[in-house]
């Protein structure tokens, strides 16, 4: 196995790798999936996968599927190979390998004879499965998502998932939209959401660690996103993945761009371990990295973080 190009074979696949158990991954794509109709670009190198969707130019999500989550990963491609496809089939392609009491290994082969997406069962004596998804070439990813931060200052608090998540649910208004606020003195944050009534939540800082974990802001600091593009950077995690507390990471960055990072188990609890590409055994909790980023609302009610 060897991600070197050097005397590769033209018609080699771009990448073959195996992962053990696909529901992890079944999660994490169904994280960034808002919409039943709903296109993603795959991108391929040496380091892993990552899985990018985009909506309206003002909402774009990334899963990184780092290649120490696969048992195999055989990268033989040039550069970085990028290609569309229906997020929507893959994850129900997915699912077809994940039936409850099947955990045999997945096979994932790109490029395909007809450019197709391959997907297969490997290790079970029994049978063997496979999969073709179409695919095509990528458009163009219509907005630069490269998040800096205000001032060269972390603007930032990490908050329980399943509380980030509640809060955001608690403060829907058809059509509005929500204004997240940050200040240092008192440290707190509040969301507040504006409709028929106003409604407020706040976080403080120093009244309950447990809950807002690390909090990082040195001026005061408010923007208002759209509301549908807020929900969908938690409404789609499953219940189980929220019952773990991880912390999420909000950072508010130059001109108000929102970024929104999870953390997501990809190994169910109680797997054997494996040896993975690096040659180590590798833990069972291992993490995929999933990022949100939205664009705030035009608005003169923003507070300027210049």
């Amino acid at each position: 196995m060897s991600s070197s190009t050097s005397g590769r074979d033209d018609d080699a696949p771009d990448l073959i790798c195996q992962i053990d158990c696909v529901h992890g991954m079944v999660d994490a794509l169904s994280s960034v999936r808002w919409k039943r109709h709903q296109d993603a670009v795959l991108e391929l190198s040496e380091h892993g996968i990552v899985v990018i969707v985009e909506e309206s130019g003002c909402l774009q999500a990334k899963v990184y599927l780092k290649r120490e989550l696969f048992m195999e990963y055989e990268y033989a491609a040039e550069g970085r190979p990028r290609f569309g496809l229906s997020l929507g089939l893959l994850v129900d392609c997915l699912n077809t390998f994940s039936a409850p009491g099947h955990s045999s290994a997945v096979e994932i082969r790109y490029p395909g004879p007809d450019m197709q997406l391959l997907l297969k069962s490997v290790g079970s004596p029994d049978s063997c499965m496979y999969a073709e998804i179409r695919t095509r070439i990528p458009d163009t990813i219509s907005w630069d998502y490269h998040f800096e931060h205000a001032a060269n200052t972390q603007v930032t608090f990490t908050v329980k998932s399943a509380v980030l998540k509640e809060s955001i649910e608690d403060l829907e208004w058809p059509g509005s939209s929500i204004q997240i606020q940050m200040q240092p003195d008192p440290p707190s944050v509040i969301f507040k959401g504006e409709g028929h009534g106003d409604l407020e939540i706040e976080f403080p800082y120093y009244a309950n660690t447990e809950l807002l974990i690390a909090f990082q802001c040195d001026q005061e600091i408010a923007y208002r996103y759209k509301y549908k593009f807020l929900r969908a950077t938690t409404s789609n995690f499953p219940s189980s993945i929220m019952k773990e507390n991880r912390g999420s990471k909000v950072s508010i960055g130059n001109g108000g761009m929102l970024k929104i990072q999870h953390l997501v188990s990809v190994a169910r609890p109680g797997m054997q371990y494996f040896r993975n590409v690096a040659g180590g055994a590798q833990q069972p909790s291992r993490i995929a990295y999933i990022e949100f980023f939205v664009k705030p609302e035009e608005d003169e009610n923003n507070m300027n973080d210049a």
